[in-house]
């Protein structure tokens, strides 16, 4: 059975800002916090200063609300995904939690999962804009979000400057020559956290991004169908880049995020000069480092290049973002929570912590750092940005692609395999 409004939620565009558009064991105990006083909050902000901002916001709300506590859970985000998914499975959601939007959402909201907030939320959704388009479903605002951003290379200024790189590549053949530049200054070009498959995914998501004009994937969100060559053009083209072994050693088996060791830890200590990564980036990179600040003012940032005759936009951007929800048995007492989350003050505090890029306007000038100052810029000049593939397409399409471009990166796969093993996917969907 077709998803009811998956049209709406495969690109944001930039025209209205963004328009229709990365933890711990689990235990016995109940994700719901079971009365109208306890609300149980799960969210992915695990290192600092993120997680001791949560733990100021959530007191807070409790100080003005007398009665009502508010349960936190802080894991790491690949944990945080896997716990979500035993969640929706069983339907024991926590009260509060993150969602991405897109198929994913659908999904949720076709099996009854996620409260309706157009009503409840009306003042914050008038807000928030077009922000709030890719977490709709037929015209009903399911989640609010709270950041978005794009992903694209983030660097090290200073490893560029001694391998005498003057300017980031606009281009993937000048890409290939920042590679042997680097390789040539005996520096690693790039981590990625493959052993976690989005990230390196997100490789694919743009070749297909710049191989593919924008109607073709607003099309294939639609119809599922990918036959059209710019497919399988995207994949010869990571395949390129693939063979130029630009990445850290273990590379298959690194995680994303978690550890010095991880792809953001490698960035962060210096043993990297590259990652392709989201607007989430700065504030993992503080948790990693024992200054907390992670490469501080040697942070540089730059789009993903453009391919030579491809029918993408080269401005076009790939991105997504963050949103509370709200279960659908949480008690009202979680939908204030959701609002003040939104509310100018906390978004403030969002911002100047460098946690994310903020939706709501009042917080858009409190974002400090100059990456990702730079990056909101971006992030409204893109004539559109195109939702992560997995979350656009939902879980079972966008988790065999996943699956396939993972091995691609291991040698297991060849390009044309990444679009059969899609559309296989896509096939038992219609």
């Amino acid at each position: 059975m077709r998803r009811s409004g998956r049209a709406a939620l495969s690109v944001l565009c930039s025209s209205a800002v963004l328009l229709t558009a990365t933890a711990c064991g689990g235990d016995d105990t109940s994700a719901s916090g079971g009365d109208d006083n306890t609300i149980t909050w799960w969210h992915n902000s695990n290192n600092e200063p993120g997680r001791g901002y949560y733990e100021q916001v959530a007191e807070d709300f409790e100080a003005d609300n007398p009665g009502v506590q508010v349960e936190i859970e802080a894991m790491a985000h690949e944990d945080m995904v896997d716990r979500l998914e035993a969640a929706f499975q069983s339907g024991d959601l926590p009260d509060v939690y993150m969602e991405r939007g897109g198929g994913e959402l659908a999904d949720h909201v076709e099996a009854g999962l996620v409260r309706d907030l157009s009503e409840d939320a009306s003042e914050e959704i008038d807000m928030l804009g077009g922000n709030v388009a890719g977490w709709q479903v037929d015209g009903q605002t399911y989640a609010l979000p709270f950041s978005l951003g794009v992903v694209g290379f983030w660097y090290n200024t200073e490893l560029f400057e001694q391998a005498g790189i003057q300017e980031p590549p606009a281009t993937m053949e000048e890409l290939y020559t920042v590679i042997d530049q680097l390789k040539a200054a005996g520096i690693t070009p790039l981590s990625v956290g493959a052993g976690d498959k989005w990230p390196a995914a997100h490789y694919w998501y743009y070749t297909a991004l710049r191989s593919c004009g924008q109607d073709v994937l607003e099309d294939a969100v639609t119809s599922l169908e990918f036959t059209d060559p710019c497919f399988t053009q995207a994949g010869e083209e990571l395949q390129n880049l693939i063979e130029t072994e630009p990445f850290n050693p273990g590379f298959l088996t690194t995680p994303a995020q978690e550890g010095a060791t991880s792809a953001s830890g490698l960035l962060a200590t210096d043993q990297v000069a590259m990652e392709l990564a989201g607007h989430w980036e700065p504030g993992v990179m503080q948790g990693l480092t024992e200054d907390g600040e992670g490469l501080g003012d040697r942070t540089g940032w730059f789009p993903f290049p453009e391919i030579a005759g491809g029918e993408g936009d080269p401005e076009a951007q790939l991105g997504g973002g963050d949103a509370w929800a709200v279960s659908q048995d949480a008690p009202d007492s979680a939908v204030d929570f959701v609002t003040y989350l939104l509310s100018d003050d906390v978004q403030v505090g969002f911002a100047e912590n460098d946690m994310g890029l903020p939706t709501n306007p009042a917080a858009t000038d409190a974002v400090s750092d100059p990456a990702l100052a730079q990056l909101l810029e971006v992030r409204d000049a893109a004539p559109y940005i195109q939702l992560y593939f997995d979350t656009a397409f939902g879980a079972s399409v966008g988790g065999a692609m996943n699956d396939a471009i993972a091995l691609l990166f291991a040698d297991q796969a060849s390009p044309q395999d990444i679009v059969d093993d899609t559309q296989q996917a896509a096939d038992l969907e219609k």
